[in-house]
């Protein structure tokens, strides 16, 4: 086989000879095999294969293809063994011996023609003993975790790939091809189309629920947009490039729709995530079981082998269901420890709730949306929300890979993240978010409306108080993120009310300033949460100055605030807004009060402070390093120019702009790069309706304004003192023109 080189202790491999398939031809002397073998340290292997090969002719009845399978398989199943246990170290062919040598002599090839053989031949139907399936698929998984390269080749097949699933029909070959696929569509370069797997409708129907939550761990890839892992393809700038060349819906996209269009599928997974978890007898106890069965987890195969086996029994006993109750009256059911079982349903219904974060996220959101609303998924979320998800127990350092594989985490961490990442994407830009609350805090919320005279949000009006859950007070960044999306849009003046009396600002305050946090995620994530809580509201102002109540504190969080303006910019513009509503309402004597004695009000209505956030705001991006996470700070500064052009101040801060750069020694330097980021704006915004829209609900300045503001900045007339082209001297004018043509 040309295409195999074979490592220099091999000798004489070449005088192997190979039939047209790559494969060890069975005429080969026996006796010179033999020798070769024990030279080489093939450990037998090539004598299997042939015998293997020789057993596995169209009229074979498979029987001696099965008992040569099963030779291999226990040598090849001691290197998977050793691969699992040492924390799966860099493979190296001389680390698996048994299992390169496996593939160097063809063994993968004939494999995935054993598998195939019944689709290829129209002579017979051919039947396959299911042992013989769950065989072959357990040594093509051994050959993916041990030999480099194998992955990658099996996942070029297409036809292999597509045959797979078909495989899944079988409940008993289900959980060695499911595993086996989920690998292959790790490596795979191209997205897999759904549509392209035959009556994957019936397939997925079939599923039983455990079938089904399995299955979803397959989906994850194929919904997903696929990562680059290049920061550069991250920029906005190339992204905006890929949107042009791409036209079409993305492969993620299409399997999104294909997944949608399943009947029954969103209804199922809503089931499967709310579905009852067994509660352990006695916490003490499941927290030492749960701890010591963690050890086993970082393979998830373990876990599912040894429900699988108590599904069987489960099975014999009462073939006509395999839901929770049945599997209880399983005797290897009850061996199995009560944490081990529920672990195993936590780590389904992470896969579940992560495949419906994606579909929440996709562009057909609206339609999800109302899905998960008529399921009751929040309503039966809810159920699960005081008995497994908030429990406060930390003592296990043992982990476990979650959805990202640099991020480990025990099965319960990854599942309380995927609830909260469903909240965030529930509640975010949409009104259904109320249904987060039960009927006594929508009850509240209408009474806080009606006290401060303020007419009901529609969406509160238009909500189903039967229909909803609680919200968690549970700190952590990803509460703050789920929380600040419940905040995110129009501003709701009673939303906000009925957090401030929950104490949720101090308890943001408290983890700014005097936990000592430097995690730049965690920051950020309390200061959107921050700037949605006490954007326009006078009461959180007041809050915020009665717990900022020293110098040393009022300085401690600005020193949070400058540590990162990527961070902190939305903070500052929710308080550069703030500052302009409350200036506009002196006839309110209590805005009044807070206006004079707010140290952070105060703060930022000196110009001299405004102007240092905008020259540090302009000055850290450019276009070519503008991201979905930096493009804030575009938006900010325009946020305090067109506040100031509200004003006739634009030429005040535009001549400021300019003095910095001269004081710097870099005259042009700053204006030209807002020019080039106020094009790009331009670029970007203009031919997206859901950032306008966005942009506007946050800030409560029509976009229309937005639009006039960069017109009017970006005005080639050079007498304009509204245009900053008339603050660039001629000698330092480099514009870029053709920075946006490609």
């Amino acid at each position: 086989n040309s295409s195999v080189t074979p490592s220099p202790g091999f000798g004489v491999v070449f005088a192997i000879q190979y039939d047209a398939c790559g494969l060890v031809s069975p005429q080969l002397p026996e006796a010179l095999l033999q020798e070769r073998d024990k030279q080489a340290k093939w450990h037998g292997i090539p004598a299997l294969l042939q015998r293997l090969y020789a057993s596995s002719h169209l009229n074979s009845d498979f029987a001696q293809t099965h008992t040569v399978l099963k030779e291999l398989s226990s040598l090849l199943s001691m290197e998977a063994m050793s691969f699992v246990t040492e924390d799966r170290k860099t493979v190296q062919e001389s680390s698996f011996p048994i299992t390169y040598t496996f593939d160097l002599f063809g063994g993968v090839d004939l494999l995935v023609e054993i598998l195939m053989r019944p689709t290829l031949t129209t002579l017979k139907k051919l039947k396959m003993n299911d042992e013989l399936v769950k065989d072959c698929l357990s040594v093509l998984y051994n050959c993916c975790i041990c030999t480099e390269g194998v992955t990658k080749n099996l996942a070029a097949r297409d036809d292999f790939v597509l045959f797979l699933f078909t495989l899944m029909t079988n409940k008993k070959t289900f959980l060695q091809t499911a595993t086996l696929i989920e690998d292959i569509l790790g490596v795979k370069k191209e997205m897999i189309q759904l549509q392209g797997i035959p009556n994957l409708s019936d397939l997925v129907q079939s599923f039983d629920q455990q079938q089904l939550a399995n299955f979803c761990r397959i989906l994850s890839v194929t919904i997903s947009e696929p990562d680059v892992g290049n920061d550069d393809k991250h920029t906005l700038l190339a992204k905006n490039a890929q949107l042009k060349r791409n036209i079409s819906p993305s492969c993620a996209e299409v399997n999104q729709v294909t997944l949608l269009n399943i009947p029954g599928f969103i209804e199922r997974l809503c089931k499967l995530a709310t579905r009852k978890v067994s509660e352990a007898t006695g916490t003490s106890n499941f927290l030492q079981e749960l701890e010591d069965w963690y050890t086993w987890l970082d393979d998830a195969l373990v876990l599912d082998a040894l429900m699988l086996m108590a599904t069987d029994e489960a099975d014999h006993s009462n073939p006509e269901s395999s839901d929770e109750s049945t599997m209880g009256s399983s005797p290897l059911r009850h061996r199995l420890p009560q944490s081990m079982k529920m672990v195993h349903e936590i780590m389904y219904k992470v896969e579940v709730l992560y495949v419906l974060c994606v579909l929440l996220m996709g562009r057909h959101r609206n339609q999800v949306h109302k899905m998960l609303a008529e399921f009751r998924l929040i309503p039966g979320l809810n159920n699960l929300f005081d008995k497994l998800i908030w429990r406060k127990y930390t003592s296990s350092n043992h982990i476990v890979h979650g959805q990202n594989e640099n991020c480990d985490c025990s099965p319960e961490i990854s599942f309380k993240i995927q609830f909260l990442r469903l909240l965030q994407s529930f509640s975010d830009h949409h009104e259904n978010k109320y249904l987060l609350l039960n009927t006594q805090e929508l009850n509240e919320l209408s009474a806080i409306s009606q006290k401060a005279n303020i007419p009901e949000v529609e969406a509160l009006a238009n909500t189903d108080r039967r229909a909803s859950v609680v919200m968690s007070s549970l700190p952590g960044v990803w509460c703050a993120r789920a929380v600040e999306s419940f905040l995110r849009g129009a501003t709701s003046y009673a939303d906000q009310m009925f957090l401030l009396r929950r104490g949720l600002l101090e308890h943001i305050l408290f983890c700014i300033i005097d936990s000592g946090c430097k995690s730049r995620d965690v920051l950020q994530s309390y200061f959107d949460l921050l700037g949605e809580l006490m954007k326009f509201n006078f009461d959180a102002f007041k809050r915020f100055n009665e717990y900022v109540n020293t110098e040393e504190k009022f300085q401690m969080f600005l020193t949070q605030i400058n540590s990162s303006l990527v961070d902190s910019n939305m903070l500052v513009r929710c308080i550069v807004l703030s500052l302009d509503r409350f200036e506009s309402q002196t006839e309110n004597m209590r805005v009044v009060e807070v206006l004079s004695e707010c140290s952070l009000l105060s703060y930022i209505a000196r110009v001299e402070n405004r102007l240092s956030f905008l020259f540090r705001l302009i000055s850290i991006i450019n276009v070519q390093t503008l991201t979905q996470e930096n493009v804030s700070c575009l938006n900010t500064s325009l946020v305090i120019l067109m506040l100031a052009r509200r004003r006739g101040k634009l030429p005040f801060y535009l001549n400021a702009l300019r003095e910095k750069e001269y004081a710097e020694k870099y005259p042009g330097c700053l204006l030209n790069n807002f020019h080039n980021l106020l094009r790009f704006w331009q670029h970007h915004y203009l031919n997206k309706d859901k950032d306008s829209t966005c942009l506007e609900n946050s800030s409560c300045i029509p976009f229309s304004f937005w639009k006039e503001t960069v017109s009017v900045l970006l005005g080639q007339d050079r007498t304009s003192l509204c245009a900053i082209t008339n603050y660039i001297d001629e000698p330092y004018m480099d514009l870029d023109q053709d920075l946006l043509q490609d």
